[in-house]
């Protein structure tokens, strides 16, 4: 059977001589793994399609639950990330973000445009990488289905408090003047920029802007918060804390 789709490849690694077996996140089929065989060898024509961060149109050969890459035409290679080591690494966090949270033939409407949005804002130097990567954390988050509870103190109810502290795991938040201790604080600023973040048009990600101070707050609470709900820790964020970027836990 084949199947006409577009994709992003998450992860490529080698196989064989001149193979490569691809984790691709697609529109339409969800995270699959893809051989794409001969892709290594200088005239393929799979070649362009088959790097890291490339998003492309595929036509996929599906054989026993397994897939193959037989024709694909790049159409974005996010050409602005190459030359740029924090970016590039940022954009390798993204991947293995959403190959972590995504499910094999299953696709999840919001994890793909928000994956190429990212990479684009990232690629064109849309906005600072701290504030691109908060972002990305916390919709990622809510869109595999753990979205903290921001509305409203989950002690006393108060809806607009000044400050808050975001219980990392319990994903609820606590006013100053009910829990004055916590690992996460939100001031006001923060705390809109993220019930902005998790109540937007996908559209709308990044029409915002935000204080130091607050763009430091909400960076910090969107990494705790996202690595104690996924319970794990990402090689392509230890390396990119080693490539001299400072917004990040």
């Amino acid at each position: 059977m084949y199947v006409n789709t577009t994709g992003l490849v998450l992860r490529e690694t080698a196989y064989k001589d001149s193979s490569k077996i691809l984790t691709v996140l697609t529109a339409d089929e969800g995270k699959l793994t893809v051989s794409a065989r001969g892709a290594v060898r200088r005239n393929s024509k799979l070649a362009a399609a088959a790097q890291l961060l490339v998003f492309s149109e595929m036509t996929l050969f599906s054989n026993r639950d397994r897939w193959t890459l037989t024709e694909a035409r790049s159409i974005e290679q996010f050409s602005g990330l190459q030359n740029d080591i924090v970016s590039l690494a940022l954009g390798s966090y993204f991947a293995e973000l959403a190959e972590a949270v995504a499910d094999e033939d299953s696709p999840n409407a919001e994890l793909l445009p928000l994956c190429l949005n990212a990479l684009y804002a990232l690629s064109e130097k849309l906005k600072p990488p701290m504030f691109i990567k908060a972002v990305f954390e916390l919709r990622l988050i809510a869109a595999s289905g753990f979205a903290p509870i921001l509305s409203h103190c989950a002690l006393c109810g108060e809806e607009n408090p000044q400050s808050v502290n975001l219980d990392v795991d319990g994903g609820v938040i606590n006013c100053a003047g009910c829990n004055s201790t916590g690992e996460a604080v939100l001031h006001k600023g923060a705390l809109d920029a993220a019930r902005y973040v998790l109540g937007c048009e996908q559209k709308k990600l990044l029409s915002f802007s935000l204080k130091d101070e607050s763009m430091r707050e909400l960076a910090f609470a969107a990494e705790k918060y996202l690595l104690r709900q996924l319970d794990r820790q990402f090689r392509t964020l230890d390396y990119l804390k080693k490539v001299n970027y400072h917004g990040s836990a």
